[in-house]
């Protein structure tokens, strides 16, 4: 039931609608912490959807929700979780992405 409920909650991370987007991720922002490393299962499908579009977003509240999510994951979860998923973003994403996923593993 965890995979069905982030996957329809994945979709909201991404959603056209920025006012959905921004409520999205500062919900997840919140969860961290009180779900930390039961989200393992899940994290890989999670990441992209909280990275892809949303570090890149013009949208100042979309964009420091997004930063605020990747920090909350680095406090809260076990940094070696953490790494493929944050390489494979760091990869393949470009302009801020690229900088604020580089800096993150750095």
């Amino acid at each position: 039931i965890f995979f069905q409920i982030f996957d329809a909650f994945k979709s909201r991370l991404h959603d056209s609608n920025s006012k959905v987007n921004q409520v999205a991720l500062e919900t997840m922002h919140k969860m961290i912490p009180l779900l930390k490393d039961n989200l393992t299962p899940v994290i890989n499908m999670l990441i992209p959807a909280m990275v892809d579009n949303n570090l890149n977003s013009k949208n100042a509240g979309i964009y420091a929700a997004a930063t605020n999510v990747i920090q909350a994951l680095c406090q809260h979860l076990d940094n070696s979780l953490l790494l493929q998923p944050f390489c494979t973003k760091a990869q393949f994403l470009n302009g801020k992405a690229k900088q604020d996923m580089t800096e993150k593993l750095a």
